[in-house]
Order: structure tokens, then C-alpha cells, then sequence
């Protein structure tokens, strides 16, 4: 079948972020090559975002969108009966595919949808921070991520947050003359995990991760610098919980908000099964590309992992849904 030929011969370009341009170039020859006019929107360097119209028409009123990068390690694809297999299967080539089929079935009954494929999505969303800056006026955009086909209700927001803990060297025999960063550390975490976290009746509980802890210089030496690094997955604003997180740390550590990905409660439409999507995504760096909605097939529980995979019935139904969006985005 076409759709799973597709998804299989993207999968197997390597686009690790952020080595996207192989695929980049690999979409334009093909979506040209079906009639397309795609062309690359510079990033840096090889990288580019691409985006595709139809010949001849004006700006298109819906927008496709998914990224082209994925996570390491690199694994080919495969398939069985029901599913295939690889790296970027569910997250999100398999999409990338669904959404190129729909976009053709689309115009074979009048409708005619743009293709916006990005880069750099999965570290920083450089390439979505950069098509912003040249908006082609639709009034709505698609967003492909791993729902299992259901309508994201909201998309959870990201607050990175980093600790860092100094002090003095010393013996290890002589604490009395040092002052240990990890101990000032190790204090700060205890602090954050007794912290009561907001919670939305809708969309769930604001949830913590400690990702990395770094420090010391030796078993026997009183450290002098120690590192954390957390995430907050957001369901509101971040302005309470970041001035809550400085309160519960006091002087123990450096607080530092390195990037943040705000809250999202997003549009649904009648007859499609709803979720609350944990995940960020590209979305709230487009906010020119038109009124976001976020739907996709395969799960978001395997993406990421050794044995990442999206149900063949899963694609073929999402090419189905995302037609039957563009129709009732544009009646």
C-alpha cells in the first residue's frame, strides 16, 4: 500500500535532530514529484523546513503540519500484518505520509491544503520559531503528533527548570571547613518534592521530573558545585509555580528558567474522540500559522522507545480524519 510505503522509505532517511536535510530534500523530489510546488525555507546551515502548495492556488485556508527530526538512536524500519516499525514511525513519518495522502484525496474533491514539514522539534523548535517569522495567512493548521487519532482538548506546557548549588572544597575528613553543594542540593530537591503542584479538573495534575543531577569532584573531596536539571510539565501559567519553586529553594541553589513552552487549551470539533496531550509540541511557536488542532495516529507511549511503532489501521484511519477535518474546518 502506498501510505506504508511512504512512511517506510522516510523512516528509513536518518533525521536525527539535527540532521533533517537528507529527508528534506527527499520530501521536496517527491512532493514535486506529485504535483506539488514545494520549496525549502532556510533554518541553518542544510537545515530547512518545507513547505508545499498546490500550483495555482491562493493561499491555502489549511495547513498540515508535523516535524521531519526525530530522537537517537536511528533504527530502520520493518513491518508485520498490523504494524510498522523504526525510528519516527509514530513520531512522526508515519504523519508526515497520512498527511501527504490526505492533502492529495483533498484535492481530488476541491480542497486544497498546504504541507508544512519541519525541522528541529524535538530539541528547541527552531524550525517552527522560524516559519513564524513568514506566515502564509491560512486561517487554521493541522499539528501531527501521536494521539492514537484523537483530538488533543489541550497540550500540556514545558517549564525548564535549572538548580545549581555552590560551595566549598575540602577534605572530605574535615567537613567543618567546607561547605558541600550536594548537601545544599539534595536539600533543594527534598524541598520541590514536598511542594503541592496545581492540578486542572480537565486536563490533570502538574507533573515533575528530575532529569540530570551533576557534581562533586571525588568521593573524598566536599564538593563545591552540584546541578540539577527539572521539568514541569504545565497545565496553566507558569508566573505562580516559578515564583513558588525560587520561594521552596531560598538561598540553597541558583534557580534558572532556561526555556519554557506555555499551556494550551486547543479547538475541537464534533464526532472525534478528545485526549489531553502531556507532550509539547510546535504549536505554541506558530501562533501566524493559523488556529491550531492536534491530531495524529500511533501513541505517544512508544515514541521515543527501542520498539517505536504505529498501527497500519491507525494511518490509513488518518488520512480518512484528517480529510474529513479540512472539510469541516472548510464548510
Amino acid at each position: 500500500m502506498e501510505l506504508f510505503a511512504l512512511t517506510r522509505r522516510l523512516i528509513d532517511i536518518e533525521s536525527i535532530t539535527p540532521n533533517e536535510s537528507a529527508v528534506g530534500e527527499f520530501l521536496c523530489d517527491e512532493l514535486r514529484r506529485r504535483g506539488f510546488e514545494a520549496r525549502k525555507m532556510p533554518v541553518e546551515g542544510a537545515r530547512a523546513n518545507v513547505l508545499a502548495t498546490w500550483p495555482g492556488q491562493a493561499r491555502p485556508e489549511i495547513v498540515f503540519s508535523t516535524h521531519m527530526d526525530t530522537v537517537p538512536p536511528f533504527i530502520p524500519s520493518s513491518e508485520d500484518a498490523g504494524r510498522i516499525y523504526g525510528r519516527g514511525s509514530c513520531d512522526a513519518k508515519g504523519i508526515i505520509a497520512a498527511e501527504i495522502l490526505a492533502a492529495e484525496k483533498l484535492r481530488a474533491a476541491g480542497i486544497f491544503v498546504g504541507l508544512l514539514f519541519l525541522v528541529g522539534e524535538e530539541r528547541d523548535s527552531i524550525g517552527a520559531k522560524l516559519a513564524n517569522q513568514q506566515p502564509i495567512g491560512a486561517r487554521f493548521m493541522i499539528n501531527g503528533e501521536p494521539t492514537e487519532n484523537k483530538l488533543a482538548l489541550a497540550s500540556k506546557g514545558a517549564l525548564h527548570v535549572e538548580l545549581v548549588a555552590r560551595g566549598k572544597m575540602a577534605h572530605s575528613a574535615y567537613p567543618e571547613l567546607g561547605e558541600s553543594a550536594i548537601d545544599k542540593l539534595v536539600e533543594a530537591l527534598h524541598r520541590l518534592h514536598a511542594m503541592q503542584l496545581p492540578e486542572d479538573a480537565e486536563v490533570g495534575p502538574c507533573t515533575k521530573n528530575v532529569g540530570s543531577i551533576q557534581g562533586g569532584r571525588a568521593p573524598n573531596v566536599i564538593s563545591d558545585y552540584a546541578k540539577a536539571d527539572l521539568f514541569y510539565r504545565l497545565v496553566g501559567p507558569a508566573e505562580a509555580l516559578r515564583r513558588e519553586i525560587k520561594e521552596a529553594v531560598g538561598e540553597l541553589a541558583e534557580v534558572h528558567f532556561p526555556r519554557e513552552t506555555p499551556f494550551l487549551r486547543l479547538r475541537t470539533l464534533d464526532g472525534l474522540p478528545t485526549m489531553v496531550a502531556a507532550f509539547t509540541t510546535d504549536i505554541p511557536s506558530l501562533p501566524d500559522w493559523g488556529e491550531p488542532l492536534l491530531l495524529g495516529p500511533g501513541s505517544i507511549h512508544v515514541a521515543h522507545t527501542e520498539g517505536e511503532f504505529v498501527e497500519k489501521a491507525q494511518l490509513v484511519e488518518a488520512v480518512e480524519i484528517y480529510c474529513g477535518m479540512a472539510k469541516k474546518l472548510g464548510a
